[in-house]
């Protein structure tokens, strides 16, 4: 299993970085296409879809992604849309994990499947647009949830029930506990101080997604650090939470060792439209 992890992380390094740091955007933009178009697929799945209705839920995912790049949208501002987004996913997230995973099939499969497939354009919108803006600002997004998970991990290992004695969501995810959430907040927090300062004191040409928080105030930059982490947390939950209900384990076996495209994802996929309202409110 680790070989198998080990491979599979090189062989996506070896095809994301060159995508990421080449001089246009649209390489990188082609992979994340791809990836959501995958992860679309598995929706199909764990929605209790048959491999031809998986595949059309992917062709779906694809076509909404495709016709926003040939209009344009990469290059334009929409604040409504993050807006709209953000909101759904505050009020829905918070909704589902409420439900558990028995209310989850009590939501109709058509919308259940509608609502997946515009998640994941919105996502794809989204981490392709920070591309565009540049390749600071999406990688201080990409990290925050990176951050936050790993920093989760390890304060969950040391200190999970320590100081207290319920778990996070039990029923949902049994592993995670209050104390690796904040855990990840903290671990956050470090990270958005520390790359503001760097992109001070480097004079960077295109800020990072802290440094346009910070600009408008430090209080701005901690309320926004915590609400991001807790929203992955979210994220992930809510991928688990549907997960259980589908009796899977994981999303799929595409990524070998890894599981599939939306067990890599799903904290990615409150997050990206979030950071993107936030930096829109946050520019001058």
């Amino acid at each position: 299993m680790l070989k198998q992890r080990i491979i599979t992380a090189i062989v996506l390094l070896a095809i994301l970085l060159p995508a990421l740091f080449w001089p246009s955007p649209a390489p990188f933009a082609a992979v994340a296409l791809v990836l959501i178009a995958a992860g679309a697929w598995e929706w199909g799945r764990l929605n209790g879809l048959a491999q031809a209705g998986s595949v059309v839920m992917a062709l779906v995912c694809l076509l909404l992604c495709v016709l926003s790049w040939y209009a344009g949208l990469l290059e334009r501002p929409l604040p409504v849309l993050w807006a709209v987004a953000g909101g759904l996913w505050v009020l829905s997230g918070a909704w589902l994990i409420r439900g558990g995973v028995a209310g989850w099939p009590k939501i109709p499969r058509a919308v259940r499947l509608a609502g997946g497939v515009l998640g994941l354009w919105v996502a794809w919108l989204a981490v392709a647009q920070a591309r565009v803006i540049g390749i600071n600002f999406l990688l201080s997004i990409l990290l925050l949830v990176w951050v936050a998970d790993i920093f989760a991990y390890f304060a969950g290992r040391t200190f999970g029930l320590k100081f207290t004695k319920r778990k996070l969501a039990p029923a949902i995810s049994p592993g995670k506990s209050w104390e690796g959430v904040w855990g990840g907040m903290a671990g956050v927090l470090v990270l958005a101080v520390a790359w503001t300062f760097a992109d001070r004191a480097l004079q960077a040409p295109v800020p990072s997604f802290y440094t346009r928080l910070a600009q408008q105030g430090w209080w701005l930059l901690v309320i926004a650090a915590v609400f991001m982490a807790a929203m992955s947390v979210v994220g992930d939950l809510a991928e688990s939470l549907i997960k259980r209900s589908a009796g899977a384990k994981d999303s799929s076996n595409l990524l070998p060792g890894h599981g599939g495209v939306l067990d890599r994802v799903d904290a990615l996929l409150p997050t990206l439209p979030l950071a993107m309202m936030l930096a829109g409110i946050a520019s001058p």
